[in-house]
């Protein structure tokens, strides 16, 4: 099955979507019990953490803890949006940095500026959308807040484009002047059927029921429960999260050629960002490569670079430990698949 294909529909009772490449699922969104990534609250300074040099503020929906924080002081309200999922125990991560952010839109509070995507290389297309900018927000580059439009604007229609626009704006100044009161939710993050019309362009939506179904999403996410994933020449990798770290290790197979450590190591690594996004997986990752010799290290992290590239989360290739190991750290931007697949959801 050619193409890129959305697929919208539900896992048990859980709102969810799928985007699907060529026949093979690239992402995975699944709503859960967590705060959601773009919620905007009111919180309440609580109390510094001077070693952290973070503050934790009182939510509607629990703790969040507030980093770099300047002149704030304890029962002072503050507007800040969720970056991220809290990890078990701990605070939701959240920041002062907010951004009104849709399809073809993002609304910078604080930020002035107007801002086209890099990625809109023509010329005539990049004057039309300043020509709309200037007429929905006309005093962008020197009001407080900016505007940046993005990459999808260059297929977008110009009516929806300044629909979207305007419509960020007026949510942008309602909720940056709301800011005196109690703890209070001001936005609500997008769940997984907005995000996948914010985020995932040019593609045909399936929104009939049994749009899962149709694409085979319930197999393809009973393959990511799975350590083992099989690769390309016989090789596999296995991936395993434990408490401190994500440890993934490649092998060879049944292939004994000369050639076969780095055959598997390179079709591993092209591989690894698409299942880290998939299986919600960050933090530390290490990963055991098949036996190579050391100047194959260098085509290695070119490999990793490369396909890391094609990935919006934030990983660093760190090095190599001195027994061989690669050290990756990946931002935190999901919850692990293994904890919001909830018995019976792929029944």
């Amino acid at each position: 099955m050619k193409g890129r294909t959305i697929a919208l529909g539900h896992l048990g009772e859980a709102e969810a979507a799928a985007l699907i490449v060529d026949g093979q699922l690239e992402d995975l969104l699944i709503d859960g019990d967590h705060a959601r990534p773009g919620t905007i609250y009111r919180g309440i300074a609580q109390r510094p953490m001077k070693g952290q040099g973070g503050m934790f503020l009182d939510t509607p929906e629990g703790s969040a803890f507030l980093r770099q924080v300047k002149g704030l002081a304890p029962g002072q309200p503050v507007i800040v949006q969720v970056t991220g999922f809290a990890e078990p125990g701990k605070a939701i991560p959240v920041t002062t940095r907010i951004l009104f952010k849709s399809r073809y839109a993002i609304v910078t509070p604080g930020a002035p500026g107007l801002n086209i995507s890099r990625r809109i290389k023509d010329e005539d297309i990049r004057e039309s959308l300043l020509e709309i900018a200037h007429v929905v927000m006309p005093d962008a580059k020197e009001a407080e807040n900016g505007l940046i439009l993005r990459s999808s604007c260059a297929e977008g229609d110009p009516e929806e484009i300044a629909e979207d626009i305007a419509a960020m704006a007026q949510l942008c100044a309602q909720v940056m002047a709301d800011v005196s009161g109690k703890a209070e939710l001001l936005v609500e993050g997008d769940g997984p059927h907005a995000q996948a019309w914010r985020e995932w362009e040019e593609a045909e939506v399936d929104a009939e029921p049994g749009a899962f179904e149709r694409h085979d999403v319930h197999e393809m996410i009973a393959a990511l429960q799975r350590p083992l994933v099989p690769l390309p020449g016989g090789g596999s990798m296995c991936i395993e999260p434990t408490r401190a770290l994500v440890a993934v290790d490649v092998n060879t197979g049944g292939d004994t050629s000369p050639a076969a450590g780095l055959k598997a190591n390179i079709a591993a690594l092209r591989e690894l960002p698409r299942q880290l996004r998939l299986r919600g997986l960050g933090g530390q990752v290490i990963v055991d490569p098949a036996p190579i010799p050391k100047k194959e290290r260098r085509q290695l992290e070119g490999v990793l670079r490369a396909a890391l590239k094609t990935d919006a989360t934030e990983t660093i290739l760190a090095g190599w430990t001195q027994l061989g190991l690669m050290e990756l750290q990946r931002k935190r931007e999901r919850v692990p698949l293994s904890e919001v697949l909830k018995p019976g959801m792929l029944s």
